[in-house]
């Protein structure tokens, strides 16, 4: 697609609740956000058709701007005039519940592992995973096949050359299953993607049951990985059979200048882009209602994850129940009873359209959030994972395990920025509060930039890259992104009080002390080389006690200087937390409880 002469776009996500509609324009050089429009999702009855919500969350960019985009009941493209039309309109979904799949693999934590990676990538919610050695009988199995019904199977497991009789053994659960799929009365699309001489026996077992493609083995060999078919199969099936079936979504996509993507692939694809385009690692999270979902670019390695019981508001009594009270309420600077945090979680849960209405219930809020965040990264950091059973150098102390081989990519020394999404982020009174609850869940260690999505325009910038990389970069950079600042973090643990690191900044000496959160002025935008010169015990990034120099940027926030240590040591006496914690909101300039 020539993108020379693209001056104007639209772009919406349709999410299951709201679509939310972007107008973006070429402003001399450059690309920039113009404004925004939302309706609700018409997906479901009484509507039974998505272009209802589009129409409307752009008939509010028509109001907002005077100009005409819509015309006969559809978009305008390409642009006619300076006041009507748009050259480019896309679209991405995560409406009717997304893209959901069920994985099946020989080795849960080989193939299977492999599937997810290559289910989650394309942005599926992964409904269950079957594999030979998961520990469930045959008709344990059958059964899950039954009860759920998919939008897609993926279906892999050996090497090339490898085992053929344990996928003949999956192949024939698939058929006594006979599960259905959600949407229509068509064939349940099966994608294969294992051992390439398994093809044949399993074609002879599936004949005309299902609608099966075939793909390159996901693990060719046990040193390599080779998600991209398989992920393309599942975005070529989302677009046929799910979008296809789905009320409306026919209609849109005749409208669209490209193929409609799933919400959460898309986000991944804006990810992937920036890091790719600067060199970095990068970790981004979109915490919803129901679901947060966690994405990760390390070295290249791209990684997406959802966990699909931790939410802040349809969820928020799972975050409760798996976080346990303890954890939640360790945030909070004000004495309250367990019973009184159980109930304004669980009143939470069943008015979940509920925002809080006193800077306590704004606190508790946030407090889960942190464990939400928290548990939903170490799911990641389970699944952003090397290559199992690869073998490696190894001494004969480790020649009967395995624990070198599948360690997680997620390195929080390498990272360089994290972005914050999803209402409890996004849309937190003060930008401070988001910064708090991202270093209090992920722990950055060494130097990273912390930055939270303004609207949650990712979803469509993800659309957009894919066409246009650098309108959506642009765009991203500028209106997307909220810089907070950097966040500068030792490793390691000490006695509060004792020293733990010194910065030289404009040849001014700043020391810091082990226990304390400090913001030193600093603006977006505004860039300094500094000396960090960690105590005897503390790494930041160079070894213990190893002096450096880096590059720390400014941001809303300021720079953060974070000397709590790491792992992050909470005093566990009711009295000295709520202490540290009235300390650290200080630290930030936010108001007391």
């Amino acid at each position: 697609m020539d993108t020379q002469n693209i001056r104007s776009i639209v772009a919406t996500d349709c999410g299951s609740t709201t679509t939310k509609a972007i107008l973006i324009e070429k402003q001399g050089d450059e690309y920039r956000l113009v404004n925004r429009g939302e309706a609700p999702t018409t997906v479901e009855a009484p509507f039974d058709d998505v272009t209802i919500g589009v129409l409307n969350a752009v008939s509010e960019l028509e109001d907002l701007t005077g100009r005409k985009f819509i015309e006969n009941g559809q978009i305008i493209t390409p642009q006619q005039d300076e006041k009507t039309g748009v050259d480019l309109y896309l679209s991405t979904s995560s409406a009717g519940g997304g893209l959901q799949m069920m994985v099946m693999g020989v080795v849960r934590q080989m193939s299977a592992e492999s599937a997810q990676r290559a289910a989650l990538g394309a942005g599926a919610i992964i409904m269950d995973v079957i594999a030979v050695d998961d520990g469930r009988k045959d008709y344990q199995k059958i059964q899950r096949l039954r009860e759920l019904r998919p939008d897609i199977v993926l279906l892999s497991g050996g090497t090339d050359g490898g085992t053929k009789t344990h996928l003949v053994e999956l192949g024939e659960l698939l058929i006594a299953a006979d599960p259905r799929p959600r949407f229509g009365t068509m064939d349940l699309p099966v994608i294969f993607a294992g051992n390439v001489e398994a093809r044949e026996p399993l074609e002879d077992i599936v004949k005309n049951r299902f609608d099966m493609r075939m793909v390159d083995n996901l693990r060719p060999s046990l040193e390599r990985e080779n998600l991209g078919p398989a992920r393309e199969a599942i975005h070529e099936l989302f677009l046929e059979h799910v979008m296809q079936q789905a009320p409306g979504y026919s209609k849109l996509m005749t409208w669209t200048s490209a193929d409609i993507m799933s919400t959460p692939n898309a986000v991944g694809k804006i990810m992937l882009t920036i890091a790719e385009q600067r060199g970095i690692n990068i970790l981004g999270v979109d915490i919803g209602g129901a679901t947060t979902d966690v994405f990760s670019v390390f070295g290249g390695n791209y990684t997406r994850t959802v966990s699909a019981n931790l939410g802040m508001s349809y969820s928020i009594c799972n975050v409760m129940l798996e976080a346990g009270l303890t954890n939640i309420a360790r945030w909070l600077p004000f004495p309250i009873e367990e019973s009184e945090v159980k109930n304004r979680l669980r009143n939470k849960m069943i008015r979940p359209t509920t925002i809080p209405q006193t800077y306590h219930d704004l606190l508790l809020e946030q407090s889960a959030s942190r464990e939400a965040l928290r548990l939903a990264f170490i799911h990641h950091k389970q699944l952003a994972r090397g290559l199992r059973g690869v073998q490696q150098q190894r001494t004969i102390g480790d020649a009967l395990s395995q624990d070198d081989t599948g360690k997680t990519l997620v390195n929080m020394i390498d990272l360089d920025m994290i972005v914050g999404s999803g209402g409890v982020l996004s849309h937190a009174p003060q930008r401070a509060q988001s910064a708090l609850m991202m270093m209090d869940a992920y722990q950055p260690e060494g130097v990273t930039m912390l930055a939270v999505d303004s609207i949650f325009m990712m979803p469509q910038l993800g659309v957009l890259s894919t066409v246009h990389p650098e309108a959506a970069s642009q765009v991203f950079d500028r209106d997307c992104l909220i810089r907070l600042g950097s966040c500068v973090a030792p490793i390691g643990t000490g006695k509060e009080g004792e020293s733990c690191l010194s910065m030289t900044i404009d040849g001014k000496t700043e020391n810091f002390k082990v226990g304390e959160i400090r913001v030193l002025p600093l603006q977006p935008g505004e860039i300094k080389q500094v000396t960090l010169n960690p105590a005897r015990g503390f790494d930041i990034g160079a070894g213990k006690g190893k002096s450096t120099e880096v590059t720390v940027e400014g941001g809303v926030v300021g720079l953060i200087v974070d000397t709590r240590g790491r792992p992050l040591q909470v005093p566990t006496d009711d009295a000295s937390r709520r202490r540290k914690m009235m300390e650290w909101l200080k630290a930030f300039n936010l108001p007391e409880p």
